[in-house]
């Protein structure tokens, strides 16, 4: 039995996430994620790494409105305004994840992993990173309809990418 989730990974998003935690170390920065769609799977990613998980600190699995709310300060109308799978919340998780954490760097992730409901696009996620001193980032992706998994594995790298430039920085 593996003791580790990397042999179920792409071989890509294994290497980027090791990169990314040798880059924290190296600068003596901590990591956090703030999740939705993916789980908890970032966070499961960047621990699964020994003699470098200690660099990250923290994550936040925020899947409902509610959890979201209470765990990271979003705004309920902002939410109900913009929906939760939006640029304003992306921001607002990694806003509330840096302020609620120990960490330096924060990632969030929203989106619809599918099935989507009718109104929703399956594929959407949004991205924010946020570096303590910098601009925030955001991105969204349209993966389509490829699945839960495939949206989650392609979420997983957009996310590491983004960590790494704001590590970079």
């Amino acid at each position: 039995m593996a003791e580790t989730i990397d042999p179920i990974l792409p071989e890509e998003i294994s290497t980027l996430a090791e990169h990314v935690l040798e880059l924290a170390k190296t600068k003596g920065l901590r990591l956090a994620s703030a999740e939705s769609c993916t789980g908890g799977l970032l966070a499961a990613v960047l621990t699964d790494v020994s003699g470098l998980s200690h660099v990250f600190e923290r994550a936040f699995v925020t899947y409902s409105d509610e959890a979201k709310c209470e765990m990271l300060d979003c705004n309920s109308n902002e939410i109900e305004n913009c929906g939760a799978v939006s640029r304003e919340v992306a921001l607002a998780m990694a806003q509330g994840g840096l302020k609620k954490s120990e960490a330096d760097v924060v990632v969030s992730i929203t989106g619809f992993a599918g099935p989507a409901g009718p109104t929703d696009e399956e594929g959407l996620v949004h991205f924010a990173c946020l570096r303590k001193g910098e601009a925030p980032e955001h991105c969204d992706r349209h993966f389509g309809e490829i699945g839960r998994d495939g949206v989650r594995l392609a979420a997983l790298e957009v996310a590491l990418m983004m960590m790494k430039n704001a590590l970079l920085k």
